[in-house]
């Protein structure tokens, strides 16, 4: 589409968390920013000229969804995953963060367990916590290569009288796009315990080549209890809309839902966010096809920039996603350390690993949605951060 995803789009002082709060997180505004989760890369021309035609109504008022908007879901879904979605099972909310907390309070008591598999998004652990039940940890393991579910130990964690299960797929930090016989081997300890499943497919859209995402619903049979997250804020770097849905094939589940919503008066009916969210469903499939290119070769660039030029940092293949995963364990520093390392040697901002639970501990997670020079620049000043660090080690090892 001749989409130029090396445009420089300046983002200061345009109330932009990922750059107008650098000072407030890392302390000082001189750090490149490649922490939160979105783009830096302008949304498909489509949702900019349908906002665009909204802007003109001089009137913003309270606003219905229109048939229209669940329809451009309905084929999406269809066309690009072969999941037939039902009208009557998506109910609009106002996030994929508040419908976790929703979940958690509709289908389990206070101090009740809902399993999560760490290292994960950090909402993953607030929507329990804050909500007042218990958080079950289910790691994730690194083995072949590659992080996988520990089934075993996951139907152990359902023994501790879990009521719900969070899964995230593809998963973020770690990338993992789960496979057909995966996500099987789950839906069957889910049926033996009666599990109900979340599933955060909000990345869904953002799978690499050679791989294939697969939605857990679709696999589901009618007794399965299955409620999946969706939106095209990821996919269509749009996530300031704040809109997104849930599919809900069960009628009382989905009420059950519908009440914590209608109890908190969440509202979330936003006339621009209407627009954006069709208009990216309905025309965004082109730009979407262009960016995915894009993504995979800054992944692989910096997968090989660190291999040749920063050893002691370890990146797994990312299948899925924009977000990569660090392993800095090598350079033997502690959470703490490793997270002032990289703001005030490498003037590099990204997430740390223990944000996202203890099994993140030694690790960073990496946003590679933006534009190659601005990685080629971050992994220059990372590269020369790591050569000083090992050659000052080194010599205080020697004295």
């Amino acid at each position: 589409m001749g989409i130029d995803f090396d445009q420089l789009i300046v983002r200061e002082q345009t109330n932009s968390v990922k750059f107008d709060a650098r000072k407030a997180v890392f302390g000082t505004d001189q750090v490149i920013p490649l922490w939160v989760a979105d783009m830096d890369f302008a949304a498909p021309e489509a949702v900019t000229r349908a906002l665009e035609e909204r802007a003109r109504h001089p009137v913003y008022g309270y606003s219905l969804f229109p048939e229209s908007l669940y329809q451009s879901m309905i084929d999406w879904f269809a066309s690009r995953h072969g999941w037939q979605i039902e009208r009557d099972w998506i109910l609009m909310a106002p996030g994929v963060v508040p419908s976790l907390h929703a979940a958690a309070m509709a289908f389990a008591e206070a101090g009740e367990g809902i399993i999560i598999q760490p290292p994960v998004y950090p909402p993953f652990f607030s929507a329990v916590n804050k909500t007042g039940r218990r958080v079950i940890e289910n790691p994730l393991q690194w083995r072949g290569g590659e992080y996988r579910m520990d089934l075993e130990h996951l139907a152990a964690c359902a023994e501790q009288g879990a009521k719900m299960l969070t899964l995230c797929s593809p998963h973020n930090p770690v990338g993992r796009v789960w496979r057909r016989e995966e996500l099987q081997a789950l839906l069957e300890i889910t049926r033996h315990y009666d599990l109900l499943v979340l599933s955060d497919d909000i990345h869904c859209d953002l799978v690499f080549e050679g791989q294939a995402q697969v939605m857990l619903a679709s696999m589901a049979t009618p007794q399965d209890r299955i409620i999946t997250a969706v939106a095209p804020s990821k996919t269509f770097n749009i996530p300031g809309m704040g809109l997104s849905a849930l599919v809900i094939p069960d009628a009382v589940q989905r009420q059950a839902i519908k009440r914590v919503f209608d109890t908190l008066h969440m509202e979330q009916a936003n006339p621009f966010s209407i627009v954006a969210f069709e208009a990216a469903y309905r025309h965004g499939g082109g730009w979407l096809d262009a960016l995915l290119p894009y993504l995979q070769s800054n992944m692989q660039f910096v997968r090989q920039y660190l291999a040749e030029h920063v050893p002691q940092i370890h990146c797994a293949q990312a299948q899925g996603t924009y977000l990569l995963w660090l392993d800095c364990r090598a350079l033997g520093m502690t959470d703490g350390q490793l997270k002032a390392f990289f703001i005030q040697k490498a003037s590099v901002g990204l997430n740390p690993g223990i944000s996202f639970g203890a099994a993140g501990s030694g690790y960073m997670r990496l946003n590679i949605g933006t534009r190659l020079d601005v990685l080629k620049q971050a992994l220059e000043q990372l590269r020369d951060a790591v050569q000083l660090h090992v050659a000052t080690a080194g010599g205080r090892k020697s004295r």
